[in-house]
């Protein structure tokens, strides 16, 4: 059955006022056919509209709606994506959803490589199964900004580390789609001896050679779970060789932002950590555009915190708090709660970092921290009368864990009440001194 068949029309929508109805198929819009969300999105934003509906006996009518320029229409299919998610069809060395280990929630288990997903969600893609006529419509529609897992620009080695014979190809596509004008934002996972060295300059190289179509690049070192047999040979970063990375990738950032102004290349924060160096300054960052994948994530939290609790009033007392968090931001969030105790120095609070048991020690962030290991590790410590967690260790919008742990099951445990926290300065100030 087709994925646009209508569910149901918003009450009060210029859909509902055109008498559009539920059971109708959306087929085209002024002519244009209708295929799924991004032909919807890209099609339904005129203030002037003629739909053509087809009937479930097979017959068809259209009609007229007048709304806002941009304007929702305010109908609602089986699906988002008025279609199927696109799966990885790849193989790659790296992929983390390869090595969780079973019994785990179906949902963690799809990998999904859908370019739609990239322009309305942020999802990274990796280009290799795209079809010709779904290029070109990226370029009609000026689907931009777009999100590509490029990893290395040496197509017999993207082949190789995407387990896929089409790997090399995406970087023509990304040529195609600089021609074009399409703003892409780029990730490199970062494995040890594959494609760092020599080959991450290379890479570096060619993409600055795509600017202003590359916009950013995040390089990100490969994350290893303890699940790993059967999988590709890989190891984990050494202190001077995350070090070296982060050289590299700052001595080029300063090539790049005397030819374009702009670093146009970042470091995720792990690397800094794994290497032993200091974070960056604010400025460094510009506009933080790769903040999803870690790259100024902590210096953005310091300095939204710092900003907020300079404008707090001393007071005599807060309720006693703890944080839980991963072993990589213990000593920032340190930092931050004793820059907190400044306006209140009876302040009674204790930050924990917690290890990874789940995936493995190697694993230091917050967001793959669960349940069972928050449990186990923070029992019977002292707590106070809150505990305070990243929310991204939760699933979106969602109280539960990735070991399906909820929150009331961390509460009925640890006897706490816990506050999940967004990653943001102003919002931990807000919950420490308890607004």
């Amino acid at each position: 059955m087709s994925m646009t068949v209508i569910r149901s029309v918003d009450h009060g929508s210029p859909a509902k006022k055109a008498g559009v109805r539920p059971g109708e198929t959306l087929t085209h819009v002024g002519g244009h056919a209708i295929v799924d969300v991004l032909d919807y999105k890209f099609y339904t934003y005129d203030a002037r509209l003629e739909l053509t509906l087809a009937q479930p006996d097979g017959s068809s009518r259209k009609v007229l709606v007048k709304k806002r320029e941009g304007e929702d229409l305010g109908l609602n299919f089986e699906t988002y994506l008025m279609d199927k998610a696109r799966s990885c069809a790849n193989q790659c060395i790296f992929c983390f959803v390869d090595q969780l280990p079973r019994g785990m929630r179906d949902t963690l288990y799809f990998k999904d490589d859908d370019a739609r997903l990239s322009f309305l969600m942020g999802n990274y893609i990796t280009l290799t199964n795209l079809s010709q006529r779904e290029l070109q419509r990226i370029i009609d529609l000026r689907i931009s900004p777009i999100n590509v897992s490029v990893h290395t620009t040496n197509p017999d080695l993207r082949a190789r580390m995407l387990g896929h014979r089409n790997g090399g190809a995406g970087i023509e596509h990304m040529r195609r789609f600089a021609e074009a004008g399409i703003i892409m934002n780029c990730q490199i996972v970062s494995c040890p001896g594959i494609n760092d060295g020599p080959e991450l300059m290379r890479s570096m190289e060619d993409l600055a050679g795509l600017y202003p179509g590359v916009n950013s690049v995040s390089v990100v070192p490969v994350g290893l779970t303890r699940h790993r047999e059967g999988l590709c040979s890989l190891r984990p970063y050494t202190r001077a060789e995350a070090a070296a990375v982060v050289d590299m990738v700052e001595e080029y950032g300063k090539t790049c932002m005397e030819r374009f102004g702009t670093t146009l290349f970042w470091c995720s924060d792990e690397f800094y950590l794994q290497g032993g160096r200091g974070l960056p300054e604010d400025e460094y960052f510009e506009d933080y555009t790769q903040l999803e994948n870690g790259v100024g994530m902590l210096r953005l939290l310091m300095t939204e915190f710092e900003s907020a609790v300079g404008s707090v009033d001393c007071v005599e007392s807060v309720a006693p708090f703890s944080i839980a968090t991963g072993v990589a931001a213990a000593p920032f969030l340190r930092q931050i709660v004793d820059m907190a105790a400044t306006k209140c120095h009876t302040m009674e609070r204790a930050v924990y970092p917690i290890i990874n048991h789940f995936f493995g020690e190697t694993i230091t962030v917050a967001g793959l921290i669960t349940g069972g290991d928050l449990i186990a590790q923070l029992r019977g410590k002292p707590l106070g009368k809150r505990l305070l967690l990243p929310v991204n260790m939760l699933r979106h919008g969602e109280d539960v864990f990735l070991d399906d742990v909820t929150i009331a099951d961390v509460e009925r445990e640890l006897g706490v009440k816990v506050t999940p926290v967004n990653q943001d300065g102003f919002e931990l100030c807000d919950a420490i001194f308890g607004e």
